[in-house]
């Protein structure tokens, strides 16, 4: 049984990435999950003045802790204009000041959702392609949920789009084999 740390990119108490979050962790079975809220983690947009000035926040050197104390990740990232977001970038931002591989040897899986169409693709490829890989990261599994709205229901806490439900399962499962071996 391996230790997975999870949390959504997004600062926003309505956030569907929340809502996709807590809809896979429900799936995850074979392993011991810790979710986090970013937002409890306050830190100030990064600047090298601030850091030069009063050195690195300890919510950061606290989230590196968190991120050290488990072998993977479950995150689900946001997007505004086709990108993460500033908060959730800005936590990267300062966490990769921390330890520039502070997700060296960690085992990701990667989702997005957005009320529009591509699911938040752009974020998701950016992230997943660009950013993680710079600070070791080895996503294993990423999804996007595209128009959350048409395809989750709030009551029920379920995906409605039983190929999206099936393949999001095949992702989960994926994830979970690959964290044993």
């Amino acid at each position: 049984m391996k230790k997975i740390l999870a949390f959504t990119g997004s600062n926003s108490s309505t956030s569907i990435n929340a809502k996709l979050l807590n809809y896979v962790l429900n799936r995850v079975s074979q392993h011991e999950v810790l979710q986090i809220e970013l937002s409890n983690y306050n830190v100030p947009i990064y600047s090298e003045d601030i850091e030069k000035n009063n050195g690195l926040p300890n919510p950061s050197k606290q989230l590196k802790k968190l991120i050290d104390d488990h072998q993977a990740l479950i995150i689900s990232v946001n997007e505004h204009n086709s990108a993460p977001s500033a908060f959730f970038k800005n936590h990267i931002d300062w966490l990769s000041r921390v330890d520039a591989k502070f997700l060296q040897g960690k085992k990701i899986l990667l989702m997005s959702t957005s009320p529009g169409n591509r699911g938040a693709k752009s974020s998701l490829a950016f992230v997943r392609d660009i950013l993680f890989p710079r600070f070791g990261a080895e996503v294993i599994e990423s999804f996007s949920l595209p128009s959350f709205g048409e395809n989750f229901d709030d009551t029920s806490k379920k995906l409605t789009n039983e190929v999206y439900a099936l393949g999001l399962d095949d992702v989960v499962t994926n994830f979970e084999q690959n964290l044993l071996n």
